[in-house]
């Protein structure tokens, strides 16, 4: 669950940068809690409702969608040989 204290914006709003919200969806999909095919709105279930409106704004900011696939917000992802 984000946990960080981010700034606030003009409209009372903390501001979540990007980097967070993707280092928070790679850690989910990391450890198994969610799948890198959720939509983005599956997010929701791990941010504070008070808080979601910030990610929401953040996420649209730079044109992502909430029908969008987490696996669009993970920038990288390191494949090892199994």
């Amino acid at each position: 669950m984000l946990q960080v204290s981010a700034p606030m914006t003009q409209a009372g709003l903390q501001r979540y940068p990007l980097e967070m919200i993707q280092d928070e969806a790679c850690q989910l999909v990391q450890s198994g809690t969610l799948g890198r095919q959720q939509r983005i709105y599956a997010l929701c279930e791990f941010i504070p409702a008070r808080e979601w409106a910030a990610v929401e704004l953040e996420l649209e900011r730079h044109g992502y969608l909430l029908r969008d696939r987490i696996v669009d917000l993970l920038c990288h992802e390191d494949w090892r040989d199994d």
